[in-house]
């Protein structure tokens, strides 16, 4: 005997939800084995994008930097998140070393230098842009979503590889 269950949710909660469905984004499945790959960044740094949200300007990826190396001082004009997968990372300006497992949240305005000493992967989650500085302290780049989705796109081009437009929110 099939028996229907009564929904405690309310007239107002149903309706709530018929809106999130009919407005709301999709969630979102990235899969391990139809991920993209990692293409060149600068240096020996390279990046596995996970979600590029246009909307919102932010840029989820995993950054593997394959040897021990540097990636130039810069400022984040948001709030960047990151999860240590592998090896380790710090920034020359503070005192601590992230190693597996070590989350870090930074806040968006100071201007800092990421430093591997053995190489490292880390996902980051990117909340706006980023200004690149020389040594004195002129701007020499600035990158955004749209700047790392023109990355992924040229490689793709380049590479022969269907872009995975699974990852470009909209």
């Amino acid at each position: 005997m099939d028996m229907a269950v009564e929904s405690a949710l309310s007239d107002v909660e149903k309706r709530r939800l018929a809106v999130t469905e009919q407005f709301g984004s999709p969630d979102l499945f990235v899969s391990s084995e139809e991920h993209t790959q990692y293409y060149h960044w600068v240096d020996d740094i390279y990046l596995k994008p996970l979600y590029f949200d246009l909307r919102n300007g932010i840029f989820h990826n995993i950054l593997w930097a394959k040897s021990p190396g540097v990636l130039g001082r810069h400022r984040h004009r948001g709030i960047v998140t990151a999860m240590t997968l592998e090896g380790t990372w710090r920034y020359d300006e503070y005192d601590w070393v992230a190693k597996p497992g070590d989350f870090v949240k930074e806040h968006p305005g100071v201007i800092h230098t990421l430093h591997s000493d053995t190489g490292c992967k880390v996902n980051f989650g990117l909340h706006s842009s980023l200004e690149f500085y020389d040594e004195n302290d002129e701007i020499v780049d600035i990158m955004d979503v749209f700047s790392f989705l023109d990355l992924y796109i040229e490689h793709c081009k380049t590479h022969g590889i269907k872009i995975n437009e699974d990852l470009i929110g909209r």
